[in-house]
């Protein structure tokens, strides 16, 4: 057997010895193209772990310290989002994903992936396979078909949120259903433990329980309120520090949001249509209690939310004229 360095050494050499066999026509077209996507994509997960752990590194040293510091707004504006359109699909990127690769956006906290996808009707995303990974999806407009190999198959509507634990793996295909074009968030987060059994769940939160209120949508396994059942009422059940809560808050209306974690981030739902500029529509004021922090985000826009003193208040406040439909999330 070869030392543990002469391995490590050779693994690392795979990617050039796969180049190589590419390159002298060794491998198939078909075997390459779909080698570089999943190389493209090992490499974006190898960093956010890379990352987590780096930061759980640094986050060691300061643990007995309290935070007092006032609640910090980063933008993420719309127009600067990872972008594709490949006729069938339309989508935008808030982390680095598939072809789109920012090192300044490849996780935070525990969210690794929130995808505003439009998917054409009958067209969607065939059999593919996860693992370790929390998965959920967030239904905005028409309808999503959801088939599994842990033999789920159902078609989910406005308000429904589905929850894929991958854990060891999982296979599943996507697709929109019926005549209409399917809107909806696909969210990932990076579990706590490794090596989980895969498990589905799916809740359904009609407009009424958003309408001027929050939601909570998705809360850690074991949290007040939090069942384990496949379908239930309350959250669905998520493997990472992970709290996320969703509203479609009226024009003039104010809602206060306090945050229990570390890190928070804002997201502005593009209701009004899809568009791959500058953002439009519905229009928030963000701000906090005690800080002189404000941002004013449109349909699209997004916030990196650094928190401060712990249970500190997020204000969000519509200040356009149209409803706003808003995912806050709440992040250790």
């Amino acid at each position: 057997m070869l030392p543990k360095s002469r391995l490590l050494f050779h693994i690392a050499l795979v990617p050039l010895y796969i180049s190589i066999a590419i390159y002298l026509n060794l491998a198939p077209i078909s075997f390459s193209d779909n080698l570089s996507s999943l190389l493209r994509l090992a490499r974006a997960n190898l960093r956010a772990q890379y990352l987590k752990t780096t930061a759980t590194t640094r986050n060691l040293s300061s643990e007995s310290v309290v935070d007092m510091s006032p609640m910090k707004f980063v933008a993420r504006r719309s127009e600067e989002r990872g972008h594709a359109d490949h006729d069938w699909l339309k989508t935008f990127h808030t982390f680095s994903f598939a072809m789109y690769q920012d090192r300044q956006h490849e996780l935070f906290g525990p969210l690794r992936v929130i995808n505003e996808d439009r998917v054409a009707p009958r067209t969607g995303f065939g059999t593919h396979s996860h693992r370790e990974f929390e998965i959920f999806s967030y239904v905005v407009s028409g309808e999503l078909e959801h088939k599994d190999s842990m033999g789920n198959t159902e078609v989910l509507k406005r308000g429904d949120l589905q929850m894929t634990s991958a854990g060891t793996g999982i296979s599943h295909s996507e697709k929109a259903h019926g005549s209409k074009q399917v809107h909806f968030l696909q969210i990932w987060s990076l579990p706590s433990k490794a090596r989980l059994q895969p498990k589905y769940f799916t809740r359904h939160f009609s407009d009424a329980d958003k309408t001027d209120k929050w939601a909570t949508v998705v809360a850690p396994v074991g949290a007040q309120g939090v069942l384990a059942e496949r379908e239930a009422q309350g959250p669905a059940p998520v493997n990472s520090p992970l709290t996320l809560y969703a509203t479609i808050l009226g024009v003039g209306k104010t809602l206060d949001r306090p945050l229990e974690g570390k890190k928070g981030y804002i997201h502005v739902i593009q209701r009004s249509g899809y568009k791959e500029g500058k953002a439009e529509g519905a229009s928030v004021r963000i701000s906090s209690p005690g800080s002189d922090a404000e941002l004013t985000l449109r349909e699209g826009d997004g916030a990196y939310i650094f928190v401060g003193k712990k249970g500190a208040s997020l204000t969000v406040e519509n200040d356009g004229d149209r409803a706003a439909e808003i995912l806050v999330f709440d992040l250790d």
